[in-house]
């Protein structure tokens, strides 16, 4: 009879199989995080649904989303231009927070005694409601686009300026006093150490500073411009249009998201070195 390898089997190991099963366990809970945000968002209109027909909840209280719905389709063009206002405004003033933030940040964290001097007045600048602000700059600068690109700066200002600034000031001692002894200049510890660490604090707070930038952008159309999906939804409400009112809510929700969206896109691609411990792909409501 011939001799047979014990090595060579019909079919896979042991081991292959959990190889196997570990990676359908992993493509599976990826397309979980994928359809999870949009099974939530749905069951969630769905529900809101439901709650105003039985309970026969009146439109002007509460519209259900069908009248939301009927409401964007009847209004689209408004929506649409007001919604490109807003979007244009908002951009502007984030861009102009990044600028300045990043630059401010990387100053205060730099240097103690900036640290020390510069924290106060930040502080007590952005506890300062933004809304007593906005009929100071129309009386500086009039009704129209400049109020809402200033209080958009001004309100996505400061998480960028303390995220950036927390980063560069945690560098290790120890490493500072290393690059120092080999002969770095501050200069180049800022840009070669500083500037990476600060990175994902950075991208944490460009999260933060986007969604919180529509707020200003809104904030300042609802008391002090003639077009914005805040100017819409104060016309909307004079005439006690709700639908129309929830259906800038919504809009300028759809915005948020999608500029979250785009700067988690940009975090993966830039700073996913530090996140390589952590479960592949962040969640995210796209699924990025």
């Amino acid at each position: 009879m011939p001799f047979e390898s014990p090595s060579r089997s019909s079919g896979p190991s042991a081991a292959q199989r959990r190889i196997e099963a570990m990676a359908a366990a992993a493509r599976r809970r990826r397309r979980l995080q994928v359809a999870l945000p949009w099974l939530i968002i749905i069951g969630t209109f769905l529900l809101w649904e439901l709650v105003c027909r039985v309970f026969d909840i009146p439109p002007f209280i509460l519209p259900a989303p069908s009248a939301i719905a009927q409401s964007m389709v009847k209004w689209w063009v408004p929506l649409l231009e007001n919604s490109w206002q807003t979007l244009m405004t908002t951009l502007i003033g984030f861009a102009l927070a990044i600028v300045f933030g990043l630059l401010l940040g990387v100053a205060i964290g730099s240097s103690t005694l900036l640290y020390h001097g510069l924290y106060p007045l930040l502080i007590a600048f952005n506890s300062v409601p933004k809304v007593a602000v906005v009929p100071i700059l129309v009386i500086w600068f009039g009704i129209g686009t400049i109020p809402a690109v200033i209080t958009a700066f001004l309100i996505s200002f400061f998480p960028i300026v303390v995220n950036v600034a927390t980063g560069i000031a945690t560098v290790e001692p120890e490493l500072r006093d290393v690059l120092r002894a080999l002969g770095a200049r501050p200069s180049d510890i800022i840009r070669k150490v500083g500037l990476p660490r600060a990175m994902p604090y950075f991208f944490a707070s460009l999260k933060i500073a986007i969604t919180v930038a529509f707020v200003g952008s809104i904030i300042a159309e609802t008391v002090a411009a003639n077009k914005g999906i805040g100017h819409l939804m104060m016309l909307a409400s004079s005439r006690f249009d709700v639908p129309l009112v929830f259906a800038g809510l919504i809009v300028t929700g759809v915005m948020g998201v999608l500029m979250y969206v785009v700067a988690v896109a940009i975090e993966n691609r830039t700073t996913g070195w530090a996140m390589r411990g952590q479960d592949s792909g962040q969640v995210s409501v796209a699924g990025v």
